[in-house]
């Protein structure tokens, strides 16, 4: 396997090489004087780097899958919770209820602890936790001394497995919730991004927004919380993970006796639901009196998370076209050579079990709108009909390569990576299988990709402005459509 951090060895023998004292008498005539500066560093060889992540033990408990990954460098411990389900897959009229779970789990204190008490445990033993949800799944962790790890393990699974939904803390959520769906409409970007993936997803998860008939009283009614959870937070769809200075034989029985306890789950969750995509081509206007506008395209990617060279070879084109910053085309033609824009991106989903879209996004004076977006059509056309350079190839490469291994820095990071991933139903040696993949991609991988899974001239384009002010009437690219905003 190519190293990943070819770089670190080098560099070290170069500082070494250089920082070394002179020693010894006047040197013979004849003998060569031995290489200096950039001279030496460029002629340093080390071996390869191996990439060899830690692997974790694998355990059932009470029919739950724990990852062990034992790490006595510090007196600290790491648990990771993972469960199967989310809004994603309960349906709209549950949507903010689910989406509300994880920010009550942790304020809304438990069924005999209010929020404060539990506050104020958190406080004193020093206990950091996490909660959250990404749709289809909802994940929570906590991070303790190790001298403290049978008290704040009892308090963090009381928190996920008998909360309280204290009524004043679902009233707050509910609040700013309500406050953020309102304002939406006064931050421009925000709102074309959500508009946007309303536009491509339709009534799917993936284009729902909260909207104040989502945050009415009865949707938190107690009733509703605690069905809801009960439908995530529970055996069957939870996988955990442990890594810290703590053996198995020390943590398993506890977390036998605790999960022992753990409710069974109603029924199997469904996975989510496809989406059905918008298929162009398509103009969209949302017409707003501003001084920028904002352009956001995108079709149907067609390419699925997978051990596929497809995916692979995806995600090197994605990063050439305007996922890697400044040394990206999009990037350094809009804003560099032409002075469109301030930034210029392009992105390129793939979910596992349906496709997702690529495109690209942009903000831009008024004045520019038609140039910049007819601009990006540009580029992406030209990457459809040459294959990027070797260089370029080489260079994404080494940047994803590179800068994945950082996702091993610590075993909590290794642990919580591994966890994913088997929630996730990934191969088990994903972690691997990914940087073999992306250091497998050559130029002709990343253009087939973009010759069979890319067509400009079938996005759906989104732009948020003011068409009064444009530099070209908006239907010199297509026949254009005001899109409206629902309840704005």
């Amino acid at each position: 396997m190519r190293s990943t951090r070819p770089w670190v060895s080098r560099m070290l023998g170069a500082v070494l090489a250089l920082t070394a004292p002179v020693t010894g008498g006047r040197a013979d005539a004849q003998t060569p004087s031995p290489p200096v500066g950039r001279e030496a560093a460029l002629a340093l060889e080390f071996p390869a780097l191996d990439f060899d992540p830690p692997v974790p033990e694998q355990y059932e408990v009470e029919g739950v899958r724990v990852l062990f990954l034992r790490d006595p460098s510090l007196p600290l411990v790491d648990i990771f919770a993972y469960f199967r389900g989310g809004y994603a897959v309960l349906g709209r009229d549950v949507y903010g209820a689910a989406t509300a779970l994880p920010s009550l789990l942790r304020n809304g204190g438990t069924a005999t602890l209010s929020p404060d008490s539990v506050d104020q445990l958190m406080e004193f033993y020093a206990l950091q936790t996490s909660f959250g949800t990404g749709g289809a799944s909802s994940f929570s962790s906590l991070n303790t001394l190790r001298d403290n790890l049978d008290v704040a393990l009892d308090l963090w699974i009381d928190i996920l497995r008998n909360p309280r939904f204290d009524s004043l803390q679902v009233e707050v959520w509910r609040g700013q919730e309500i406050d953020r769906a309102r304002r939406r409409k006064d931050n421009p970007t925000q709102l074309a991004f959500s508009e946007f993936n309303r536009l491509m997803f339709g009534d799917h998860p993936t284009g729902w927004e909260l909207e104040p008939s989502d945050l009415e009283p009865e949707d938190f009614s107690p009733t509703t919380l605690h069905r809801v959870h009960r439908e995530i937070y529970c055996r069957d769809h939870l996988i955990m993970g442990v890594t810290g200075d703590v053996t198995w034989s020390e943590v398993g029985g506890r977390l036998g006796i605790l999960l022992q306890r753990w409710p069974e789950c109603p029924r199997e969750l469904p996975y989510p639901p496809k989406p059905t995509l918008r298929r162009g081509p398509g103009i969209y206007l949302i017409p707003r009196n501003l001084e920028q506008s904002t352009v956001v395209m995108a079709h149907a990617g067609g390419v699925r998370q997978s051990n596929e060279p497809e995916f692979f070879a995806s995600r090197i084109a994605n990063s050439i076209l305007g996922g890697s910053g400044f040394s990206s085309r999009l990037l350094s033609t809009v804003r560099t050579e032409r002075g469109y824009a301030y930034s210029a991106s392009s992105f390129w989903t793939a979910p596992q079990r349906y496709e997702g879209i690529v495109g690209a996004l942009t903000q831009t004076r008024s004045e520019t709108t038609v140039a910049a977006t007819r601009l990006i059509l540009e580029i992406l056309d030209e990457m459809t009909r040459s294959p990027p350079t070797q260089e370029e190839v080489d260079r994404t490469v080494d940047e994803i390569a590179n800068g994945f291994v950082f996702n091993f820095e610590a075993p909590s990071k290794v642990l919580a990576r591994r966890v994913l991933y088997l929630a996730q139903e990934l191969p088990p040696d994903w972690l691997e299988l990914f940087v073999t993949g992306i250091q497998d991609v050559n130029p002709d991988d990343v253009h087939r990709v973009m010759r069979e899974r890319v067509r400009p001239d079938e996005m759906v384009i989104l732009i948020l402005g003011d068409p009064e002010a444009f530099d070209e009437p908006l239907d010199t690219l297509g026949d254009v459509q005001i899109w409206e905003v629902e309840g704005r």
